[in-house]
């Protein structure tokens, strides 16, 4: 009588872990352990160093860069920027051509009061060391009123740099200038809605070809179209707690996810396009469309399923080795 619950108990996990590889192996999965990372809010796959994610916290943590290995989890190297002011409010970070890292000081906790926010730009080191660099601050100004923003993305190919704003009913895609002007102020204008998110980071496609944004519990891809952006499709998103940071990775076939937190987990989803997220195997949550929003809770129900039947297994295991006494 062993037998046959043996092999129901193997049948239901072999189904059970019969989902992609990319789901089940978790290689690209990885936890910030650094204790000095706490508000983890931004997140840039370096193209420079494959596996390496610029981070750092949020608010005023100080003029601070973390280049974490996506392998361990560690930080590998600590950048102090010099030549700008105190940080406000940190909320963004995105690399441009030529591996030019941008930091967006562009948070209002005060809820889109201060006449003015910060960006700060820095070459990317060759060498990852802890070690000081030179950035170049940018004075921002938003040509219809101050206000809050945690999203930044810079275009690979042009370096223009754009910001959408966060607000619970949904913000706008703002454009800066050509080139950003170390002197004077830097004006940039709306020039998309981006509808039904409040946005806590973006990301642009390596190719430049696709943006993302996401807000604590969802996203939503769209297609670039020169910047007159064309909603593509609504995105699940891993439930990691408060949902801060989004990137894609170098080659641009995942989505990384960050939140913040002590110990915050990285979690990988198949790019929209990239991956195969549109198909029924696909590893990533299920992308939608509807006006309803997936939050990343497919992954979750698919671990329950799986917790399940393996509970369900041993239940039945034992219960047919009690009888046989």
């Amino acid at each position: 009588m062993r037998r046959p619950f043996a092999l129901l108990a193997a049948a239901l996990l072999t189904g059970a872990l019969a989902v992609p590889a990319s789901a089940a192996d978790g290689d690209e999965k990885f936890t910030i352990k650094d204790p000095r990372i706490t508000e983890s809010s931004g997140l840039a796959a370096s193209r420079q160093h494959p596996g390496i994610y610029w981070t750092h916290n949020d608010s005023d943590d100080g003029a601070y860069l973390y280049a974490v290995d996506g392998s361990t989890g560690e930080t590998v190297a600590t950048i102090t920027l010099s030549g700008v002011g105190s940080p406000r409010d940190v909320e963004a970070v995105s690399i441009g051509p030529d591996n030019q890292i941008y930091v967006g000081d562009i948070g209002d906790n005060l809820g889109g009061t201060w006449p003015y926010v910060w960006i700060y730009r820095l070459p990317e080191p060759k060498n990852l060391r802890d070690q000081t660099i030179k950035a170049t601050q940018y004075v921002v100004k938003y040509s219809d009123g101050a206000r809050d923003a945690e999203s930044l993305v810079v275009h690979p190919k042009t370096g223009r740099v754009y910001i959408v704003d966060k607000n619970e009913k949904g913000g706008h895609l703002y454009e800066g200038p050509a080139r950003l002007s170390p002197s004077g102020s830097n004006t940039f204008r709306p020039v998309a809605a981006v509808p039904d998110l409040e946005a806590t980071d973006a990301t642009l496609s390596p190719d430049g070809e696709h943006l993302v944004v996401r807000s604590y519990f969802g996203a939503i891809a769209y297609d670039w179209n020169g910047g007159k952006i064309k909603r593509k499709e609504r995105l699940g998103v891993p439930f990691l707690g408060q949902g801060e940071s989004v990137t894609y990775t170098a080659d641009g076939e995942k989505l990384m996810y960050g939140a913040e937190g002590a110990d915050s987990p990285v979690e990988p989803q198949d790019a929209p396009g990239g991956g195969g997220s549109d198909s029924p195997g696909s590893g990533g949550s299920a992308a939608r469309d509807d006006g309803a929003a997936d939050d990343g809770f497919g992954g979750n129900l698919r671990t329950g399923v799986i917790a399940v039947a393996l509970a369900c297994a041993a239940l039945l295991g034992l219960r047919g080795l009690r009888r046989q006494k």
